[in-house]
């Protein structure tokens, strides 16, 4: 078994039109956001053995304010040039060459690759991907370059606003 955390940046500025797209950093909300996903994760106790980011700086700071929330080492963050603009087939080789040492793996991203990938992966629908959302899977697997379509179960979805939804945060 294996564990998949998939988690999307969180919400950008785009006050500078013409930035390029990696430098655009979060926006006030989007900071919010991910400290608040990261004391959700850190309400379960969540640690991954390994935390991959892309490097855009969105996801990077998305990355580091989840990691300083559950107290994962910033220093440990691996960061990961083909999670930018990635599509599934990308991101289902980067999964598949995670070292088979770590158990518990969590990649931050963006979409639209990492809703193709969490529908592809899951056997439930989990839709849309909103920023900052998280989802964590189980994978019928024990070696990450066996990871395929539809073995991973659903454990949990997250998003920043599920509660103003009515619905639960994270769970175990």
């Amino acid at each position: 078994m294996k564990l998949l955390t998939l988690i999307r940046h969180a919400k950008s500025s785009w006050k500078e039109l013409g930035m390029e797209d990696s430098a655009r950093p979060l926006n006030r909300r989007g900071k919010r956001d991910a400290v608040t996903m990261g004391q959700r994760l850190a309400l379960i106790g969540f640690m991954p053995d390994s935390l991959i980011s892309s490097p855009a700086k969105r996801a990077r700071s998305t990355a580091r304010r989840l990691a300083k929330e559950i107290g994962y080492e910033k220093s440990r963050i691996a960061f990961n040039e083909g999670i930018y603009h990635a599509g599934t087939d990308q991101l289902l080789r980067i999964v598949r060459s995670v070292d088979d040492t770590y158990g518990n793996v969590a990649l931050v991203g963006h979409n639209p690759g990492f809703t193709d990938l969490s529908n592809m992966l899951s056997r439930d629908f989990v839709g849309e991907l909103p920023t900052c959302a998280i989802v964590r899977l189980q994978l019928d697997v024990t070696s990450w370059r066996d990871v395929e379509r539809k073995c991973g179960t659903l454990i949990d979805f997250d998003f920043p606003k599920r509660d103003a939804e009515g619905t639960a945060s994270i769970t175990t």
